[in-house]
């Protein structure tokens, strides 16, 4: 038996929708625009009226998404988002588009989503425990313990820690509605944009400024190591694509930990400890697939 899993993957400017089969196998697969819930929602559901037409009937959703959001099984408002900036979403829920077709949902973060993904088929492959970061429109990270997402409350908000602003060498006020200058509104890929005009992969001279950005992601990194002493860091997103700012992070991670952690883990220069994700651009869905397929379970 092979039942068909509906995965969405809710990212900050698109979303990802994908029929498949629960061993992976990617049946129909598009891509929207992130709107506002009015405008998203008819469209989730008619790719999903459309793709169960032509394949079959859907056993189960699994959708990993922006946030924040109640990830709580438990909770009567499981999959409804509270506090989100984006314009409409506070509130909504996404049952609301999905739950007429009576089949177990699932909900995650989009981070614990990507980190399912990595840690079944990608680089967090053989870790017990995994840390994976996204650095883009925003900065989330997801922690896996055994395959399983960690969470207290609710899901952790790792991009909102504050760092340390040195405003003589970096001026810039951030841009997070809740915080300025937390690690998100000083090092995401808006913080970037407005801060210098363009993004850091099309900026002439990015030495300096990947610096920079790399000692603000190597708060986390090192926040991440002595919190959840993880197998592996997994740092993927449209900014972290930019050449040289991985191997940056990697120095400022190692200069901050000072030597302090023996471990195995942690090699000379952190070159397979700080790590893309080996599935690229696929790692949410494939965690979304993932997530339909436990909720099968």
């Amino acid at each position: 038996m092979n039942p068909l899993i509906g995965a969405i993957e809710a990212g900050g400017t698109k979303f990802v929708l994908a029929l498949a089969r629960a061993d992976g196998q990617v049946l129909a697969e598009t891509r929207i625009a992130t709107r506002t819930p009015a405008e998203c929602f008819p469209d989730i559901a008619a790719f999903f009226d459309q793709a169960g037409a032509a394949h079959g009937p859907i056993a189960a959703f699994g959708v990993a998404s922006f946030g924040p959001i109640d990830i709580d099984p438990a909770s009567a408002s499981y999959g409804t988002f509270t506090t989100t900036p984006k314009p409409g979403w506070a509130g909504a829920r996404f049952h609301d588009a999905l739950g007429r077709f009576g089949v177990p949902i699932a909900v995650d973060t989009d981070v614990n989503g990507a980190a399912l993904g990595e840690w079944h088929k990608g680089a967090g492959q053989g870790c017990r425990t995994l840390a994976y970061t996204t650095v883009g429109t925003g900065i989330g990270t997801g922690v896996l313990r055994d395959g399983q997402s960690l969470m207290g409350f609710s899901h952790f908000e790792g991009g909102h820690i504050p760092v340390p602003h040195d405003r003589a060498a970096d001026p810039y006020e951030g841009f997070c509605p809740f915080h300025g200058d937390c690690l998100e509104g000083l090092a995401a890929g808006p913080a970037i944009e407005r801060r210098w005009g363009q993004s850091l992969s099309k900026l002439a001279s990015p030495a300096e400024q990947i610096g920079l950005i790399a000692r603000y992601l190597s708060q986390l990194a090192v926040s991440l190591v002595l919190l959840h002493m993880p197998d592996r860091l997994v740092f993927g997103g449209g900014v972290m694509k930019t050449p040289g700012l991985i191997p940056a992070l990697r120095r400022a991670t190692e200069e901050r930990l000072a030597g302090y952690i023996k471990a195995p883990q942690l090699d000379p220069g952190l070159e397979r400890y700080i790590v893309p994700p080996g599935l690229g651009d696929e790692a949410g869905i494939t965690g979304a697939i993932l997530l339909g397929r436990k909720a099968l379970s």
